[in-house]
């Protein structure tokens, strides 16, 4: 688990816009979504990891042990039930409400590769180790 404790930054972002349309983000807040280059950090503490999301619109944590589901309230405001599992470097989580979504992150030494999939529509976006 080397990237716990790395700090990533976003580098280059393909398909976002659309990924925030199938969700049902307005124009306003899919604009500025585009506009954000945030830093993503995973620490560690006992067996609760949190993923910390900071951008200069706002700073998003969510707090989990694997495999077992909480409640999530989404950077755009929607509330899911979320589980997160691990299979070597990569984070998979599922959330599941109104729309279901699938977030992969998968890690290496220099880069997180972070994969957004609701129904046909994917995203990639990429973030450099800092």
């Amino acid at each position: 688990m080397s990237f716990v404790g790395k700090k990533y930054k976003l580098d280059k972002s393909e398909n976002f816009d659309e990924y925030m349309k199938e969700l049902g983000v307005g124009l306003v807040t899919r604009k500025m979504g585009n506009s954000l280059s945030p830093t993503v950090e995973v620490t560690l503490e006992g067996d609760t990891y949190t993923l910390t999301t900071t951008s200069t619109f706002k700073t998003s944590a969510i707090s989990f042990k694997l495999g077992v589901e909480f409640d999530e309230e989404t950077l755009d405001g929607r509330n899911v039930k979320s589980i997160i599992t691990l299979d070597g470097n990569k984070l998979t989580q599922e959330q599941k409400g109104d729309k279901p979504t699938t977030i992969v992150r998968e890690f290496t030494d220099n880069e997180l590769i972070t994969t957004l999939t609701i129904g046909s529509v994917k995203c990639v976006r990429v973030y450099k180790a800092v």
